[in-house]
């Protein structure tokens, strides 16, 4: 099978110490009845992005042929939410398939979308890129969406996210560099224009990174430290893969973004399968702060059991990252159905 081919059927057919859930509790049903939950948040939802705006939570995953939006002030209880379909692709063009991995950002008073689509006609790696909708409306549920276009990155790819750091805007997205998927950043002029030259700050060079017959970086995801250092998760190999997995890249406080020479690789996962909490390829992930920025969390996709590949099956969880001493995140082993993890700060 091609490349583009197998990249179609997988997209959506489709280091640190890991510390334990020291207040979670093996008896479910006692956990819950306390205010605890369990994942996964819903029974199917790849790529999955989750915003906070005030005191309500918006949720995104790949739909495959449209954009819907959950809303909640419960991120537990998301299941209950309904699913707001708002935006579906044209017919034909450069963004008319294949809409995955969509992110909802709130930018200088505005919300804008970022997500991945292939041209009509041609779903394959070579006419895939990220595009970008505008909302100026309040909730992003409502109102209208305006194309802002494809972003003018210097390879076709996937997976676009955009962040802050020292007053500078952003974007990083996954390339496509020769048969391998490697990360990139560049500057940004406004949210919907990039500015100056991308650079390659990380590659598939580890042997996790390399499971499943392809050479895959993916997913970048920014996350700055109390102390503001730079963090910079990914994940790494074939989704098709039970090895599929999440990995960190780290830079000192005051680092240039756009210095490759700045990042460090982990040489681990943080984040991998655990067959014991059948929980398996985990990855795609993104990271969510309480009210208040009382607590950081992780979102990210798994896989409920071996062999399951890169299907609707992946499904959304939630799980807190804590701050080491040094202001480096310590991330939880990931937990299954039957392990009840104590609610987000300030759930209702």
């Amino acid at each position: 099978m091609s490349r583009g081919a197998i990249l179609l059927l997988a997209a959506f057919s489709g280091c640190l110490a890991a510390a334990p859930e020291a207040t979670a509790q093996t008896n479910t049903g006692t956990a819950i009845e306390a205010g605890g939950f369990v994942n996964p948040l819903l029974p199917s939802g790849p790529d999955p992005w989750i915003v906070r705006d005030g005191s309500t939570y918006y949720y995104m995953n790949t739909q495959g042929n449209r954009l819907a939006i959950r809303k909640t002030q419960d991120i537990t209880r998301l299941a209950d939410a309904p699913e707001i379909t708002v935006w579906t692709p044209p017919a034909a063009g450069p963004n008319a398939q294949s809409i995955w991995a969509p992110e909802l950002h709130r930018i200088h008073g505005k919300w804008y979308i970022y997500y991945t689509a292939a041209a009509s006609g041609h779903d394959d790696d070579a006419h895939r890129g990220i595009f970008v909708l505008e909302n100026a409306g309040r909730d992003p549920t409502r109102g209208k969406w305006t194309d802002r276009g494809q972003l003018k990155t210097e390879h076709t790819g996937i997976d676009g996210t955009t962040f802050v750091y020292s007053g500078k805007r952003y974007f990083a997205y996954s390339a496509y560099v020769g048969p391998d998927s490697e990360l990139a950043i560049v500057a940004m002029a406004n949210p919907w224009t990039l500015q100056g030259k991308e650079t390659i700050i990380a590659r598939p060079d580890r042997a996790w990174e390399r499971q499943g017959g392809r050479q895959i970086l993916e997913g970048p995801e920014f996350l700055r430290a109390p102390n503001g250092k730079l963090y910079l998760t990914y994940s790494g190999s074939a989704c098709w893969s039970d090895d599929y997995a999440i990995g960190l890249l780290s830079a000192p406080a005051g680092s240039d973004p756009l210095d490759a020479t700045a990042w460090t690789k982990t040489p681990d996962p943080v984040i991998a399968k655990s067959p014991e909490q059948d929980v398996y390829a985990p990855g795609h992930n993104g990271f969510f702060t309480t009210p208040g920025d009382r607590e950081t969390w992780i979102v990210y996709h798994a896989n409920p059991g071996p062999g399951m590949q890169c299907t609707p099956k992946r499904s959304p969880r939630i799980q807190r990252v804590e701050w080491d001493r040094e202001g480096r995140p310590v991330f939880a082993k990931p937990a299954g159905s039957a392990l009840a993890l104590p609610r987000p700060a300030g759930a209702p």
